[in-house]
């Protein structure tokens, strides 16, 4: 198992305060808003997740946790936008919980990633990022992005 630097610690640590406000954001206030102070710290700390992840070369180069690091920082600023200005007019709202949740989804392909090809220590449960135990926890995590935010656009249309 490689060695976690500083530097991935801090990262690690960042990303799972953000993963906990972002469930409690999800869960007491059906959609991530900048009104939310939990909301607001979920954001802030997968935006360090986010820098932090591109900062970290375990493997010697670019790689897909890069590639998911740039799209998190795309969909912060996409839903800044369209949380601060009028630029989408009605879709807003949309765009908003769109670009916010698929953070989250960026978050898990990663943290399960990481954490299936480290734990336990002496006999990790994933030695290949082509395992098929880790597609089957892409497709769930797909489905539960696709389906909460289904759910969240409907909530939005009746709020």
């Amino acid at each position: 198992m490689p060695e976690i630097s500083l530097l991935g610690w801090f990262h690690t640590g960042i990303a799972i305060v953000a993963l906990i406000t972002g469930v409690y954001s999800l869960a007491k206030f059906k959609v991530i808003q900048l009104e939310h102070t939990t909301s607001r710290i979920y954001l802030i700390c997968t935006l360090i997740a986010a820098i932090t992840a591109l900062m970290i070369f375990r493997h010697g180069g670019f790689g897909p946790a890069h590639g998911l690091a740039v799209l998190t920082l795309v969909a912060l600023f996409v839903g800044m936008l369209a949380a601060k200005t009028n630029m989408f007019g009605k879709f807003s709202p949309y765009i908003q919980a769109t670009s916010f949740s698929a953070t989250f989804l960026f978050h898990m392909i990663p943290a399960i990633t990481d954490g299936l090809m480290r734990l336990p220590v002496d006999a990790p449960i994933v030695t290949s990022i082509e395992d098929p135990l880790l597609r089957g926890f892409y497709l769930a995590f797909l489905i539960i992005y696709v389906a909460g935010l289904s759910l969240q656009i409907r909530w939005l249309r009746k709020a």
